[in-house]
């Protein structure tokens, strides 16, 4: 009986001491992962009366057009949406001046070749890339997401205990917070910084703090003074950042503004219903007793 004791002890010693290092190593490559705490922001389209400010979607517009379309594109928006209510508020002459800009496949001609033609501002927007087979040759096998959603597709993991779930969602619903996503586009934009000391990244990759893992395919965008603005707005890196943020938010719901008009009109109209009911059920009932 001594002897199976002290064997099973054995074999027990011996699987802590091979299951030891490997966690360890584990726990030592996760701590080299730096976790950054995003910022919330203050958008201009947070909360009941959101809306987007004109003048900073036209900026955003400048820097995805010169720096970000380079690579993504925006392929579930049309160049139309640049003039609708809400938006940029580009005139119908310049919609029309932007979507010619663009070359669109149109089909084939009487000899079989490729017929292209300039675009129309019933067009989406077209990418610079033929099909993603093209765009990741570009990039070393790396596609470039589109952008038409990436205010929604990506947001911030927030980390909080099981019975402290119910008050922050009791919060963002009270705040109407909802765009995490924009908080982690604008902190991924300023998130290149310099390799911390003892950490290695693979080749072809550069370190940014906020993308999971650290390790990101897509080096550094932007910079101070890389676009010119013509409003006179200081085009800082940070002020860049911010607004081809609010462009790609609005380019996510073009029409969250006059939703949440919509909105506010319906509150106000439940409210005065629930009024009449209630004066209602006073006057019809008035005579009964409960």
């Amino acid at each position: 009986m001594t002897t199976i004791k002290t064997t099973l002890m054995g074999l027990a010693a011996g699987l802590l001491l091979s299951i030891a290092p490997a966690a360890a190593a584990e726990q030592a490559a996760a701590g080299h992962e730096e976790h950054y705490q995003i910022p919330r922001l203050k958008w201009t389209w947070g909360g009941i009366f959101g809306y987007f400010d004109q003048q900073q979607l036209r900026r955003g517009f400048k820097v995805y057009k010169e720096v970000c379309s380079n690579c993504h594109n925006l392929g579930l928006l049309s160049y139309r949406n640049l003039g609708e209510p809400g938006g940029p508020g580009f005139s119908p002459e310049e919609v029309k001046a932007i979507a010619a800009e663009v070359q669109v496949f149109e089909g084939f001609d009487e000899q079989g070749n490729i017929a292209m033609r300039a675009g129309r501002p019933a067009d989406n927007f077209v990418w610079k890339f033929k099909n993603a087979k093209e765009a990741a040759a570009a990039f070393g096998g790396a596609v470039p997401p589109d952008l038409s959603l990436i205010t929604r597709a990506r947001g911030i993991e927030r980390e909080f205990h099981w019975y402290e779930y119910p008050l922050v969602m009791a919060k963002d619903l009270a705040t109407q917070y909802q765009e995490q996503g924009a908080d982690y586009l604008h902190a991924l934009l300023l998130g290149y910084v310099d390799l911390p000391a003892g950490r290695k990244i693979a080749d072809g990759l550069n370190y940014n703090r906020v993308f999971p893992g650290n390790q990101l395919a897509m080096p550094q965008p932007l910079s101070d003074g890389q676009v010119e603005y013509g409003d006179g707005t200081p085009n800082t890196l940070d002020q860049e950042a911010k607004d081809v943020t609010a462009f790609l938010g609005w380019a996510a719901e073009p029409h969250l503004a006059e939703r949440k008009k919509m909105g506010v009109w319906v509150i106000v109209y439940l409210a005065v219903l629930a009024g009449l009911l209630l004066l209602s059920k006073k006057v019809l009932w008035r005579n009964i007793e409960h």
